[in-house]
């Protein structure tokens, strides 16, 4: 007997992995995917999303003073806007520590997760996404020095001198763009930005309800009941037929 084939609901996700709302967001999604019957018919893919392109490479400023000067605030206020992100993660489960991460460039991390989807699939790609997160939120680690991120990627399964290749070229660098681009197409001017089998966008760390009203409206709509009309007549059964 051949099993009928599921189609999975897939999920692009546009992210930064310096940005705290993915983060939450990401929790989020996965609060949602605990209660989703289907669950395991539900691929996630990450696209790539740069907050900053002109991040230097190898920063070390604290990213607070230049997070205060883009919009106009004095550190002061954005430390207490930061304390309450680190209060509101911390209710997902998430150890912030935002007033130690570094303004840094994340190009080279997103060529990283390319190279994750590539080689390993989606699932080799989520190891890493959220190595990268973690390691940048909870350990306030420079996830753009190159050592940091051979290290990180290394743990979860990539191979050594296959990240250390890609980080020394511009490997997957038109693959981080193409995102970008895509992102841009559908409208999206910040993340996290959610895509649902092409057919449906969640903007921002939603509620994890959102997530879940999301999910079954895709299911639903890619796999739909078969209505039967005209109610019950003759008909053969398994075993045969009477006459």
């Amino acid at each position: 007997m051949v099993s009928a084939v599921v189609t999975p609901v897939k999920i692009e996700i546009w992210s930064d992995v310096v940005c705290p709302w993915c983060y939450v967001g990401k929790r989020r999604l996965e609060t949602a995917l605990a209660g989703f019957e289907h669950a395991e018919d539900v691929e996630i893919v990450y696209r790539s999303f740069e907050l900053d392109p002109t991040a230097p490479v190898h920063g070390h400023e604290l990213s607070t003073g230049v997070i205060a000067r883009k919009y106009g605030r004095s550190e002061a206020e954005m430390r207490q806007m930061q304390q309450q992100l680190i209060d509101l993660a911390a209710e997902e489960g998430l150890g912030f520590k935002l007033f130690e991460t570094v303004h840094t460039n994340t190009v080279d991390a997103h060529r990283l997760l390319h190279l994750a989807l590539e080689t390993g699939g989606p699932a080799l790609q989520r190891e890493l996404k959220e190595a990268l997160l973690s390691a940048y939120f909870e350990q306030a680690r420079n996830v753009g020095e190159h050592d940091v991120l051979i290290e990180i990627a290394v743990a979860v399964g990539l191979d050594e001198a296959r990240v250390r290749e890609v980080l020394a070229s511009d490997e997957y660098a038109a693959a981080v763009a193409a995102d970008v681009a895509q992102a841009r197409a559908y409208g999206a001017t910040g993340v996290p930005f959610f895509v649902v089998d092409a057919a449906y966008g969640v903007s921002g760390a939603q509620p994890a309800e959102v997530f879940s009203q999301v999910l079954q409206q895709a299911w639903t709509a890619a796999h739909p009941v078969l209505q039967t009309v005209g109610g019950d007549a003759d008909a053969c059964g398994p075993d045969g037929c009477a006459i």
